[in-house]
C-alpha cells in the first residue's frame, strides 16, 4: 500500500513541479521569451487545442460544401435530378405501355383476330391504365348499432360526472 502511495506521490510531484520554458537569441544570448509551466499544464493546452481543433475541423466539413468529397454523401442538386428523373422515367413507362397495348390491338385488327366494331383507342388505352375498384363506404347494421351503443354510454357517463360535479 505504501508502494502506490510513493507512486502517486512521485507522479504527482513531476506533474505539478514548475518549470521554465526560455526562449534565447542565439548571437547575444538575450532572453525574447520565458514562460513558467508545469507538465499538467502541457497536457491540458495540448488537450483543448486538440479538441477545438476536431471540433471546427467537424464543422467546417459539416456546414460547407466540402462534405460534397466524402464517400457516401452526395450533392442536393444530384438528388434533386434523381427525383426529377425517377418521376420521368415512371410517366414514360406508363406512356410506353399505353402504346404497346395501342400497338398490339392494331396488330389484332390488322390479323384479323377483332372485330371491326370493338376496336376503339379509347377503350384499349382504358385497359392498359390500372384501375381501382370502388368499395362500398356505408356503415353496416352492426356498426350502426355499436355506434349508438357509444353515444349512450357517453351520455350515461357524462352525467355521472356532471352529477359528482354538483355534489
Amino acid at each position: 500500500m505504501s508502494g502506490k502511495r510513493l507512486k502517486r506521490k512521485k507522479l504527482h510531484k513531476k506533474l505539478f513541479t514548475k518549470n521554465r520554458l526560455v526562449i534565447l537569441n542565439e548571437d547575444t544570448f538575450e532572453e525574447t521569451f520565458s514562460l513558467k509551466l508545469t507538465l499538467m499544464n502541457v497536457f491540458v493546452v495540448a488537450t483543448l487545442g486538440a479538441i477545438f481543433l476536431i471540433t471546427v475541423t467537424t464543422f467546417i466539413i459539416a456546414f460547407t460544401p466540402l462534405r460534397e468529397f466524402i464517400p457516401g454523401y452526395s450533392s442536393t442538386k444530384l438528388k434533386k435530378d434523381a427525383t426529377e428523373l425517377a418521376l420521368k422515367s415512371d410517366s414514360l413507362t406508363m406512356a410506353l405501355k399505353k402504346n404497346e397495348a395501342y400497338i398490339q390491338s392494331i396488330q389484332k385488327v390488322l390479323n384479323g383476330q377483332l372485330d371491326y366494331a370493338k376496336f376503339n383507342k379509347d377503350s384499349i388505352l382504358a385497359v392498359a391504365t390500372d384501375t381501382i375498384e370502388k368499395t362500398d363506404l356505408s356503415p353496416s347494421k352492426e356498426e350502426l348499432e355499436l355506434r349508438a351503443e357509444v353515444e349512450k354510454e357517453d351520455k350515461k357517463a357524462q352525467q355521472t360526472v356532471s352529477k359528482k360535479k354538483k355534489k
